[in-house]
């Protein structure tokens, strides 16, 4: 008798529930395959962690089955197959949660087993979101004196808040990732303050170069609860996206301090929580958070390298954060340093506006077409066929997150491999103009680029044909050796015109922030936050199995780091909510595998 997927995955949950519940590990790992993987989000280990291999899933478990107590294992869904994988949606609960998982089971000599395995907390039983049907009810019906209205609540709560009564989460950025955690906490009930220097939510984005956009289609960019219009473009302009964010957070009730500006930061071991001065409309306030998160973005300052001669520039140089637009630089010659997405943005809007840019492209840089990227890379999960057949932005991440990073570059090498076909001629166009091409050191292409290292790439929406044809001047192979006062000489000894010098050149780490509002011993306890540890390029091992200090608990007691792109964002900011959220309410939290620090700053 044959058994369908859903019989096949739904007789596997089963007998993998009876031997939790019996505490039969050896039956569990049994269960796994030699070479498999059981990715956590918070739920088993309230922590972001990916067992790999029978020996870690049973380390695991005998560390945290008997606290999480996991039951009610059920198929959600129909199960499907494809090429000798079974895929499967399931549901569980533990003691204190809720959750929602993900299965790949293999056909093997000793039956089904699972290949890669996920869950991931949805939610705290007795703290569940205040939506849907457990949505409050707004108008209190009757009659009653001295009623307050919502505008009058709302008021004095933004007045109490960080003056009267301390927030219980301090989140410094006020960007997109301290705005979708903070809309987390608001729906979790955690009291809770964003500050930001900038005077308006968006701004981080309105101030930047004129021509930015997204680059990420709006099907991978949707923010919690409230996801972009139908008709919201593909690729948003970057003060479109600043608008949304001011009205999202407005709508979403934050308690945004604009015009703040954190000053310093230290953690008061004795009464267990921070010491956080900042200063708001010209004054310090000081706040006394339980929790503190940065969220400054995966980036730290501005890498502005320092060359020789720099003193002596008669023109103006800034870093790519700053630059103003085009129109500042009209009649001018211009030097972009760097070969990424900014630099590529810039340099094209500078050829729109006929000024003379030449891009200095020190080291070789990864392409991806954005059509190409779109089609091959992204359209399974996110796109309106996506959506059609049934996958939404929720699914999308899930899916995305059930991957494991140890291997999720096997995943990746067959679509740049289809890239480099379809765009051949394209690329070939650009090697023969000089541009040094890459698709990482293993072929795996953008996103485990980005994963690894958070540079190295561009996303072609135009420019490189620009390159390609030689209306955007290139030098590749060289750095500037020396700044002249109305030049630039190159490594290999050109001397280049330069009225204005743009440093393309990319962030630090965010460990950065930690040292200058903490202390540098926090940031070196802390460690550096990002990459993976696959000893790739500029991705130093040890292999780390997650990305590093993102999320989850840090090494420094109460703090946390929260960023990445508008998916990470959306996504993972629901797994940093429930962890906040826990701790809020007294419940253990018990970590397990707390990430060791390989690498300072």
């Amino acid at each position: 008798m044959t058994h369908t997927p859903s019989q096949r995955a739904s007789s596997w949950l089963s007998d993998f529930e009876t031997a939790l519940s019996t505490g039969d590990i050896h039956a569990v790992t049994s269960a796994f395959t030699e070479d498999s993987f059981w990715r956590d989000l918070v739920a088993f280990t309230w922590n972001i962690r990916t067992q790999e291999g029978r020996p870690a899933i049973a380390a695991m478990l005998r560390d945290r089955l008997a606290d999480t107590a996991p039951s009610h294992f059920a198929l959600e869904g129909e199960a499907t197959e494809a090429d000798g994988i079974v895929d499967a949606w399931f549901t569980f609960e533990t003691t204190v949660a809720r959750g929602r998982g993900h299965l790949r089971l293999k056909a093997t000599p000793q039956g089904d087993q699972a290949w890669t395995f996920l869950t991931t907390m949805t939610e705290l039983k007795g703290f569940e979101e205040k939506r849907g049907d457990n949505r409050i009810k707004g108008a209190e019906h009757g009659s009653k004196k001295a009623r307050k209205s919502w505008l009058e609540l709302r008021q004095e709560e933004e007045a109490k808040l960080g003056y009267e009564e301390q927030p219980y989460v301090l989140i410094i950025g006020g960007g997109q990732g301290g705005i979708i955690l903070a809309a987390r906490l608001k729906k979790l009930g955690v009291p809770t303050v964003v500050v930001e220097k900038n005077a308006r939510a968006g701004d981080s984005w309105r101030n930047r170069y004129k021509s930015l956009c997204l680059h990420d289609p709006v099907w991978y960019d949707h923010l919690p609860y409230m996801p972009f219009p139908d008709d919201w473009p593909v690729f948003a302009p970057k003060d479109k996206v600043g608008d949304w964010l001011e009205m999202y957070t407005k709508v979403m009730e934050l308690n945004y301090w604009g015009s703040t500006t954190a000053k310093k930061a230290r953690f008061d071991e004795a009464k267990g929580e921070w010491e956080v001065v900042v200063e708001r409309d010209g004054q310090e306030v000081t706040l006394r958070p339980k929790q503190l998160v940065f969220a400054l973005g995966v980036s730290g300052y501005a890498n502005v390298p320092k060359i020789a001669g720099a003193e002596t520039f008669l023109g103006d140089q800034h870093h790519s954060s700053k630059h103003p637009g085009p129109e500042a630089c009209q009649g001018k010659k211009v030097v972009v340093l760097g070969s990424n997405n900014s630099a590529h943005d810039i340099c094209a809007a500078l050829w729109e506006n006929d000024v003379d840019v030449t891009m200095v492209q020190r080291s070789s840089t990864h392409i991806a077409p954005s059509d190409s990227l779109m089609e091959l890379a992204l359209g399974g999960l996110y796109s309106e066929q996506a959506v059609k057949s049934g996958i939404d932005h929720h699914k999308a991440d899930l899916i995305f997150a059930s991957v494991p990073y140890k291997i999720m570059h096997t995943f990746h090498i067959p679509v740049y491999d289809e890239m480099k076909k379809r765009d051949a001629d394209l690329y070939g166009r650009l090697e023969k103009a000089g541009f040094m091409l890459d698709f990482g050191d293993d072929g795996s292409g953008l996103f485990m680029k980005y994963l690894r290292r958070g540079s190295g790439y561009y996303i072609d929406v135009g420019a490189c044909e620009l390159v390609a044809n030689g209306s955007i001047k290139l030098k590749s192979g060289v750095n500037i050796e020396r700044i002249n006062p109305q030049s630039v000489t190159l490594t290999d000894g050109t001397e280049l015109p330069a009225d204005v010098l743009v440093y393309a050149t990319g962030f630090g780490s965010m460990n950065h922030w930690l040292a200058d509002l903490v202390s540098p011993e926090v940031a070196d306890r802390v460690g550096k936050v990002w990459g993976l540890g696959s000893a790739t390029t500029k991705d130093p091992g040890p292999w780390e199995g997650e990305l590093r200090n993102m999320w989850k608990p840090t090494n420094q007691p109460q703090l946390w780091i929260h960023g990445g792109n508008l998916h990470q964002s959306r996504h993972y900011s629901q797994f940093l909510s429930l962890q906040l959220k826990a701790r809020y309410e007294g419940l253990s939290t018990p970590v397990y595998e707390q990430a060791a620090v390989h690498h300072l700053r």
